[in-house]
């Protein structure tokens, strides 16, 4: 197969900035190593993550440069000479971990902390800060290693592509969404409180509804966002009201606390009520050990970061938050933090899409756009639009 294709994709510039640019065809290599593992992928669909945009708004260490992009569904158009059992045309699902197969994390299911795909720390993404190096997919193609290991491949093409908005949710946020709840105890009956209305939010939502919850309430401070929570039935708070959160939850449910909690707000969380301008990164943790039940569980896939260099003090700066711990030691609460080992769930909620248990992609409402529209895509997300952009580059998808 000829290399002489171009390719294009979404770059970092600096805070505030992204840009579509020529960037070079992928290789099937990483660091000078080949690859034979790996493959190239023709990316079917990629989409706007809020990890991405942590990054975009310069709240992380992220370099000039950075190609971005972890939430890939593609097709396969060439194969490492190692892989053995994907093949070039398979339609793919990506998940965000980059994993090895081999390590002892991997061996355990924990494919989010892989040992061997980041020098810097356990675990690695594409296209993110920190977390090895490898090139993002919000581009037209990318290469993805340890294939045969990664890769979930769809099994009708036809039937996939009908469904490709709900599918392209497999390679991050619904998985994430799901970790959150099973994570947080989630199961039939359940009263569940998700804190946070983004993309991962409504992802969770629909996941606790999935897994038999009795009642899920989100918080969240954009209108348009709870709106939207409550297009599929879930309850909703809006933080920006005044009053003690546990008053909030009591008038849904005639009781002040709830069985699970799920943070999808993460680091750059806003204080509720009259303060709701104003930053307080232990917010979430905070009300949940305040509205979790004593022997209650916390999910926590939102977003928490070692350095912070636009956070509110000098200690949030390396990651160290103001948290009432001594409250969740006195309730027995357990703490799921990290991210979600995507290929744990991903095949599983993979037929959930398929024999038509879940309409994720209305629940998040999906938004198809062109590369060209990704900074516009960037910039509407921030401004708090209740979408998921997912970005066709090829404009396979609207064909």
């Amino acid at each position: 197969m000829s290399h002489s294709h171009s390719n294009r994709g979404v770059v970092y510039k600096g805070p505030g900035e992204v840009a579509v640019e020529n960037i070079p065809y992928p290789k099937l290599e990483i660091g000078g190593r080949k690859c034979d593992h790996g493959v190239i992928l023709k990316v079917v669909t990629t989409n706007i993550c809020g990890s991405d945009q942590h990054m975009v708004r310069g709240r992380t260490t992220a370099p000039s440069g950075l190609v971005l992009g972890h939430e890939i569904t593609g097709l396969v158009v060439e194969c490492g000479r190692d892989v053995e059992f994907i093949k070039p045309g398979d339609l793919v699902s990506v998940p965000f971990n980059i994993a090895c197969g081999r390590c002892r994390n991997c061996k355990e299911g924990k494919t989010g902390i892989c040992l061997n795909v980041n020098p810097a720390r356990p675990g690695a993404a594409y296209g993110y800060v920190d977390m090895g190096g490898w090139v993002g997919g919000q581009t037209e193609y990318v290469m993805v290693p340890y294939a045969d290991f990664n890769l979930l491949k769809f099994p009708d093409s036809d039937q996939a592509m009908e469904k490709i908005q709900d599918l392209t949710l497999l390679s991050d946020i619904f998985p994430t969404g799901f970790h959150g709840c099973v994570t947080a105890g989630v199961g039939p009956g359940s009263t569940v409180y998700i804190a946070g209305a983004g993309p991962v939010g409504l992802a969770a939502a629909v996941s606790a509804q999935l897994l038999g919850a009795a009642c899920v309430i989100v918080g969240d401070m954009n209108e348009s966002r709870l709106a939207q929570a409550r297009s599929f039935g879930c309850e909703t708070i809006d933080l920006t009201e005044e009053g003690d959160m546990a008053d909030k939850v009591e008038a849904i449910l005639g009781e002040r606390e709830v069985d699970a909690f799920v943070d999808c707000v993460g680091f750059e969380a806003h204080a509720c009520g009259c303060n709701h301008g104003k930053e307080a990164p232990a917010t979430v943790l905070n009300s949940a050990m305040q509205l979790t039940r004593a022997g209650g569980e916390i999910g926590i896939p939102g977003l928490y970061v070692t350095e912070d260099p636009g956070a509110v003090d000098e200690a949030a700066k390396e990651g160290a938050l103001s948290m009432r711990f001594g409250l969740g030691w006195a309730k027995s609460h357990s703490f799921h933090t990290g991210q979600c080992p995507v290929m744990k769930y991903h095949r599983p909620l993979m037929q959930a899409i398929l024999f038509g248990k879940v309409n994720i992609a209305d629940a998040v409402n999906v938004k198809m756009i062109t590369l060209d529209q990704a900074p516009q895509g960037y910039a509407d997300f921030d401004g708090g639009a209740a979408t998921k952009f997912v970005i066709d580059p090829h404009g396979s998808v609207a064909a």
